[in-house]
């Protein structure tokens, strides 16, 4: 029986970032192009459905919760908050919906009818073949394929963990019921947001982290500083653990709780090693943040013959090119920062490789991160750990945020600012900002080392008073 086969130029596996906005650039370059999205809940990708932005929407809905909470430092008396987490859930869905049918709209009028939704699996280097959401399959061939399809949550192999039944990062923004105690696995920027927002909510929250202080990649000072915070708000962390089992105790009826469901009267209970010492922790909720896995499982990989490394992820060089000529993965899959303006600036080498004539790859990218609590932390180039660690000599500035005039203003006092300098150029090396609106603030920072320019750019200029960029003048006087 003769197979049909579709012929594409370029076909694009995912509609992540990078995905969704090569995929008109190709078109636009006179391709013809295929974009394959597994499902129309997903178009857009990871970040506008399940990631940035429903987390921050629910960081947002957290917020105005603690500052009615805190209303009376600012001499205005409030009622305590009454947080309905389901209008909290339907405003995060309102927004996410929104954003979904804009990259649609946008994706189909590039695409028009090769905007395929279905899975797809290799069954030769360029061909592959998609299971449609109507069940029929269809083989697609094209001379270049672009692999984008981001990953999932991690779920570590804890005995008891799949029957007690568990919450993840997407699960847990589904929540129809507050969480009276929620338990979260894990101490990174995924854990720490998600342990915030619901102890602002009313929960009450332990976070359980392996190592010996949360967010590992950070200095101890702020590591530190952050941990102070959190605990400030009623958080409980216990570090340098490891779960030995998890066992659910359900009601009358003895059977597994949903996730999703009420749990009054069902606890999870966790067997935990701190130190020398076992502990039991109850909590009514669990929620598993510990990293993050590729979605590479499905794809078939070895039928293109595409390497991958020991975790699943996609092994590409500094033009995001993989072992195969004309197979290239971008964004998280191919095990890079994960940051949706990192799939963003894979799409831009990709352009400008293929596209444009031009030649940029991934080395010296200068890579921002913001990590959404209150207040936020923001961070940019080498920790002091690591200029130290590359030999650099280095003079450090500190100065707690509550020197800055516009946070007593806020009364946002709360963090610490930091910057590493190096000291034979006077360049700066890095930047971390444990402040309110420090993932706005950082981009100043980032801009005159992207320039190149000595950290006196910040000491002497004339920043606009008062504003949080302002502290960068003091931070940077302190050396």
């Amino acid at each position: 029986m003769e197979v049909d086969i579709q012929h594409y130029d370029d076909i694009i596996i995912g509609g992540g970032k990078a995905g969704k906005t090569l995929a008109p650039a190709l078109v636009a370059d006179g391709r013809k192009t295929a974009l394959v999205e597994r499902s129309l809940n997903m178009i857009g990708g990871g970040c506008i459905n399940i990631a940035c932005i429903p987390t921050k929407t629910m960081v947002a809905s957290a917020n105005v919760a603690n500052t009615v909470r805190n209303s009376a430092a600012y001499g205005v008396k409030a009622n305590t908050p009454n947080v309905n987490l389901g209008e909290v859930i339907q405003r995060k869905r309102a927004v996410v919906q929104s954003a979904r049918e804009m990259n649609l709209h946008n994706l189909e009028t590039a695409l028009d009818n090769n905007l395929i939704i279905g899975e797809a699996r290799f069954v030769a280097p360029k061909t592959i073949e998609v299971t449609t959401a109507e069940g029929n399959n269809r083989l697609l061939t094209a001379e270049r394929l672009f692999i984008n399809t981001g990953t999932r949550p991690l779920i570590p192999s804890i005995p008891g963990l799949t029957e007690a039944g568990f919450l993840t990062s997407e699960s847990i923004m589904e929540l129809e019921h507050l969480p009276e105690h929620l338990i979260v696995l894990g101490s990174g920027y995924i854990s720490l947001e998600f342990a915030q927002m619901f102890r602002r909510f009313g929960s009450g929250v332990t976070v359980i982290g392996q190592s010996e202080q949360i967010l590992s990649p950070q200095d101890p000072d702020i590591a530190i500083a952050v941990q102070s915070l959190l605990e400030q708000d009623g958080i409980e962390f216990l570090l340098k653990a490891k779960v030995l089992r998890v066992v659910r105790v359900g009601g009358a009826s003895g059977r597994e709780a949903s996730p999703l469901e009420n749990r009054t009267g069902n606890e999870t209970i966790l067997q935990i090693q701190v130190g020398d010492r076992e502990i039991t922790l109850q909590g009514s909720h669990l929620l598993v943040a510990v990293g993050r896995a590729p979605n590479t499982d499905s794809l078939n990989l070895a039928a293109a013959g595409v390497v991958t490394d020991t975790r699943g992820f996609i092994q590409v060089n500094d033009r995001l090119e993989t072992n195969i000529p004309g197979i290239w993965a971008l964004g998280d899959i191919n095990g890079g920062p994960q940051y949706t303006h990192i799939s963003l600036d894979d799409y831009r080498i990709i352009k400008a490789n293929l596209i444009d004539g031009s030649n940029r790859s991934t080395r010296d990218r200068l890579i921002p991160s913001c990590l959404f609590i209150d207040p936020e932390l923001a961070h940019v180039g080498l920790t002091e750990t690591e200029a130290r660690q590359q030999g650099y000599a280095i003079r450090v500035a500190k100065v707690d945020a509550s020197a800055v005039p516009r946070a007593r203003t806020l009364g946002q006092t709360d963090g610490l600012l930091k910057a590493i300098v190096d000291t034979e150029t006077g360049r700066i090396l890095g930047c971390s900002l444990l402040c309110h609106e420090a993932g706005e603030v950082i981009s100043t920072v980032q801009m005159v080392m992207l320039a190149q320019m000595p950290y006196t750019v910040l000491r002497d200029g004339i920043l606009t008073h008062p504003t949080m960029t302002e502290g960068l003048n003091i931070l940077f006087s302190k050396l």
